[in-house]
């Protein structure tokens, strides 16, 4: 037994970020167990957006994951997580300015080019009416 649960601890440590990331995804994990030698991850996810997204983050950590298994059903019961914004919409990430930020800096952070930072300035024409006078907290739209 005792090789059974160094094996469980040992598994669940190589997988405890996409185990953790789990529940902030909307999953509800019901079993984490060592099961024919391979960790067991049992669970459900509100939709298979979600459900993939966890397999993304076990990818990150084995792309084979041949000692693990997953077994995670959808229960659109569960509460859905709110949609991410599409690419090139009129959605965009939120970003909170941090001290020593610009917009140019920003820019430079999020689309490798720091004159890009009008584009910040233009989704944020509601909260900014200059855009040399951002405030540390401030939260921002980034499209």
């Amino acid at each position: 037994m005792a090789d059974n649960d160094q094996l469980l601890n040992q598994l669940k440590s190589k997988y405890q970020s996409a185990i953790s990331a789990a529940p902030g995804m909307g999953i509800r994990l019901t079993h984490v167990h060592v099961d024919g030698g391979k960790l067991l991850i049992q669970g459900d996810a509100p939709n298979e957006n979600v459900k993939n997204q966890l397999w993304t983050a076990i990818k990150q950590v084995d792309a084979s994951y041949s000692d693990l298994t997953v077994d995670i059903r959808i229960d659109s019961s569960l509460p859905q997580p709110a949609a991410a914004p599409q690419a090139g919409g009129n959605g965009g990430t939120k970003y909170t300015v941090q001290s020593g930020d610009t917009l140019s800096k920003i820019a430079k952070e999020r689309y490798g080019n720091a004159s890009d930072y009008m584009r910040i300035f233009e989704a944020n024409r509601d909260k900014l009416s200059d855009p040399n006078m951002i405030k540390v907290g401030q939260e921002l739209v980034i499209p």
